[in-house]
């Protein structure tokens, strides 16, 4: 992107300065060597965001946005429904609620050194991955409703996980208004099989180490030790929520004409958040989030059954779960006082800082865990939400590297065996039934995880607590 386009505000802010259609200016955190790798169009989804009715005080984008569908990835806008405020599906995305959650492990390094083949393999075996994979977890039409209601607090009901793990997810495991009726039969039959799945894409499941601690205190105080073993998980809902988007970015296209709202593009489609279209969209995604919740959950469950079986000693916690693709209704302070609004992330994670009455009694004083996935042979990062990001960005930062080219480049400039070759030579072991999509998510084909987490935290956006990297990497 060409940043002569953008008034500088600091070394990581940029404004698009409100023009044309523009209802609110748009805002990028990111360095200028970040900003000169991000490609065009997400100057022009930023800005066409900053149309769309009832959007307050900004349209951003994280230090990782990348194009998207409608919203750019990495892209944050928060509606008002008293003025006319609106939900897009476009703006959740496609997979609804796709996250990641790490785990505390009671192993090191050391602890793995002797065993990691052993190690990957039981949890390649162990865990589905792939295109259409399906799991152990087999659903009826009437059964599945029970997990679109329930979330995460299913899964534990139903033995996979403990009751501890739900105090240490995002509205602990169970999303309210959820409502199954607004989602249809063929996006429900396509998850009867797919819950407790990784899927593909850059969905992943790895096994980590950290190398690097930044906030003592904060680190310790999660839970965290250099030379800890920790296993993150990265996923969502699968065909429910592909579908759940399908379903009703047509419907949306639809209604955005008849309520006479002026689309900047067809991929922004959107409805009136009080209309009947736009409550049936938010009860629909609040079910595919309580998917994606259970499925990570039902994750975790046979995860600990694979290490378990290597290292029958290992005791393995949740330290959080955080969902990226959502719309949640949030109270944030805006220039019209406190209010009531509807945050889209997509690509984006919740970064909430110290004092918010949604955080587990553990982190109530120091703030959310922020994950930030790293890809296959770069780190990870643990960050913790600050008070100035909900000034910010509504307590919102980037949630990983993203991407600096499509797969179909990615595809062309590296061969799978070789992207798993070079890293078993690193020391990241990779499991995966596609080489084709180990080359489309080769590290090369991501930005710089460390520029990215490093201009997020010089932005105020959250604050560095430890680095982690890969050992082991069960590819979706």
């Amino acid at each position: 992107m060409d940043t002569n386009r953008l008034t500088r505000i600091s070394k990581n802010e940029w404004r698009i300065e409100p023009h044309g259609k523009m209802n609110v200016p748009g805002i990028i955190y990111a360095t200028a060597e970040l900003i000169e790798a991000m490609d065009d169009k997400v100057f022009d989804q930023v800005r066409n965001v900053a149309q769309l009715p009832g959007i307050v005080q900004a349209s951003y984008a994280m230090p990782d946005a990348h194009w998207g569908y409608g919203f750019c990835i990495g892209g944050v806008a928060a509606f008002d429904p008293d003025k006319g405020g609106v939900v897009s599906a476009g703006g959740v995305g496609f997979d609804i609620a796709c996250g990641v959650r790490t785990l505390h492990t009671n192993l090191t390094a050391e602890d793995i050194a002797s065993v990691r083949k052993e190690l990957a393999e039981a949890l390649f075996r162990h865990i589905p991955a792939g295109v259409g994979s399906t799991g152990k977890v087999k659903l009826s039409m009437h059964s599945i409703d029970d997990v679109l209601t329930g979330g995460a607090k299913w899964a534990v009901e139903h033995g996979y996980g403990l009751t501890d793990d739900l105090r240490f997810i995002e509205e602990n495991g169970c999303m309210p208004d959820a409502d199954q009726s607004k989602v249809s039969d063929h996006a429900k039959k396509r998850q009867l099989e797919q819950v407790g799945t990784l899927g593909s894409g850059n969905h992943y499941l790895e096994v980590q180490v950290v190398d690097k601690i930044y906030d003592p205190k904060t680190a310790k105080a999660f839970g965290i030790h250099e030379g800890d073993v920790k296993i993150s998980i990265h996923c969502g809902s699968r065909g429910l929520g592909h579908q759940i988007g399908t379903d009703y970015l047509k419907s949306m296209a639809t209604a955005a004409n008849s309520m006479g709202i002026d689309l900047p593009e067809r991929e922004l489609a959107c409805a009136r958040l009080d209309s009947p279209i736009g409550l049936d969209y938010l009860g629909a995604m609040a079910a595919g989030v309580n998917c994606a919740m259970a499925n990570r959950q039902v994750i975790t469950h046979l995860v600990r059954q694979a290490v378990e079986k290597v290292l029958p000693k290992a005791n393995i916690r949740l330290l959080y779960d955080v969902s990226h693709n959502t719309c949640k209704r949030e109270k944030h302070t805006i220039q019209d006082g406190k209010k009531s609004l509807y945050v889209h992330r997509k690509g984006a994670t919740r970064a909430f800082g110290p004092g918010d009455p949604s955080l587990p009694r553990e982190y109530k004083d120091l703030g959310q865990p922020v994950l930030i996935g790293g890809t296959m042979g770069t780190a990870s990062h643990i960050l913790v939400g600050t008070e100035k990001s909900r000034e910010l960005s509504f307590g919102s930062a980037c949630h990983g590297a993203g991407r600096t080219m499509s797969r179909r480049s990615a595809t062309k400039r590296w061969q799978g065996k070789s992207v798993v070759n070079q890293l078993a030579g690193e020391g990241v072991l990779i499991r995966s039934k596609s080489l084709r999509g180990v080359a489309e998510e080769a590290p090369g084909a991501y930005k710089d995880v460390d520029a990215v987490v490093e201009s997020a935290q010089n932005a105020g956006l959250a604050n560095r607590v430890a680095r982690l990297v890969p050992v082991i990497c069960v590819k979706g």
